[in-house]
């Protein structure tokens, strides 16, 4: 893969995971064989391996993408959350004078 190309990919997908998949997705296509997702949507390619076909197609915007929105978690207090179905509240045991009386340690 050429570090150039991926350069200017990167500016155009600024997060690399996501320009990651996107190649990654884009060289199966490519390797398919059949049908027009698999034929290079840039001129040109006799020399190039089908990353760098993917990642010009980046570059020159013939393959888009969006980025879905950023959702924020928030977690739960205590308060608020509920035991799963199944979980019993353990009480504590009472002693019911099994243990020898008096100051005797075992």
């Amino acid at each position: 893969m050429n570090s150039e190309l991926v350069k200017k990919a990167l500016e155009k997908v600024a997060n690399p995971s996501v320009l990651v998949n996107l190649i990654s997705r884009r060289v199966r296509q490519l390797n398919a064989g059949y049908g027009g997702a698999s034929r290079p949507m840039v001129a040109d390619v006799e020399n190039l391996g089908v990353a760098d076909i993917a990642l010009r197609e980046i570059i020159e915007d013939k393959m888009g993408f969006e980025m879905p929105e950023v959702v924020v978690l928030v977690r739960p207090t205590a308060q608020n959350r509920k035991r799963p179905q199944g979980w019993a509240r353990l009480e504590p045991t009472k002693n019911n004078g099994d243990q020898p009386s008096g100051n005797h340690h075992p």
